[in-house]
């Protein structure tokens, strides 16, 4: 993708933005990245995800207030940025409502609870909140967030049709000069909303346009969390890879091979005047 330049008066409306301190030390990230309470098995997904990299580029740092949207059972990202903000920041996790009357959800949220409880030592500064639009979207107090986080969950939200009330959430929660990151995976330029939702890709070109209706601006994009070998086309979207391989055996070294999906990273800024 070639990124949009930012008009002169769209900087204008974010300058004055500055990071606290102090900064995630290179000694820091490898002490978390490799530290006892994440698994082999997520350890070992470090190679498509790009944790370090991806942090890096959102800007997180100790003293943040971050929100992690809908960070599933398993927390994998929340692995990470808890111990990131635990001594002088805030996490808050938007979980799934524990009221939505969708088992999957419930027990993704009971499980998430049982891992934090378990490791209070790693989690004890990390909120569970609700993100359930349009009913539950109090993801943190208002204007307090220096970053909100999602990976991998645009689709399930236009799936729901509740998309821009998600977006809106994030920028009501951000303060003014805030980061919302996203990582999705990317789907072909011209790709339909129903192909979409039904493959689980979400077009770059979309993506943009939920985060700008909200009142964001696109201050930049990365291909850390590219995957050329992945064409975006699979019999059960991107489900189809690794770590679902949802055909089971069928074609699974072909699948493997190629990875986890093609995903697109951008960084969307909450303007400090608007």
């Amino acid at each position: 993708m070639k990124l949009r330049a930012v008009p002169v008066l769209a900087l204008s409306l974010f300058c004055g933005v500055a990071f606290a301190a102090p900064a995630v030390t290179d000694l820091m990230w490898a002490e978390v990245l490799d530290a006892d309470h994440r698994s082999e098995q997520n350890r070992a997904r470090d190679v498509y995800r790009h944790p370090l990299q991806t942090l890096i580029f959102f800007g997180v740092q100790p003293c943040d207030t971050v929100v992690e949207l809908w960070p599933g059972g398993g927390g994998w990202y929340t692995e990470v940025l808890a111990p990131i903000v635990k001594d002088c920041g805030k996490l808050y996790t938007a979980q799934f409502a524990k009221d939505s009357g969708v088992k999957y959800y419930v027990n993704a949220r009971s499980r998430f609870e049982e891992k934090l409880a378990a490791r209070p030592d790693v989690y004890g500064n990390v909120a569970i909140t609700t993100m359930q639009a349009p009913m539950h979207t109090d993801i943190a107090p208002a204007a307090t967030a220096d970053k909100v986080l999602t990976f991998r969950n645009v689709h399930n939200w236009l799936k729901a049709g509740v998309a821009e009330d998600v977006f809106a959430a994030a920028y009501k929660a951000l303060k003014p000069g805030g980061i919302l990151g996203v990582v999705e995976h990317r789907a072909d330029a011209d790709a339909s909303l129903e192909t979409m939702i039904e493959s689980g890709y979400v077009s770059e070109q979309q993506t943009i346009a939920l985060a700008e209706s909200a009142g964001f601006l696109l201050l930049d994009s990365s291909e850390i969390n590219a995957n050329s070998k992945d064409n975006h086309h699979h019999p059960k979207g991107v489900w189809t890879l690794p770590p679902s391989l949802r055909l089971g055996d069928v074609q699974r070294e072909v699948y493997l091979a190629i990875g986890e999906s093609d995903r697109m990273t951008f960084k969307f800024g909450k303007p400090v005047h608007e």
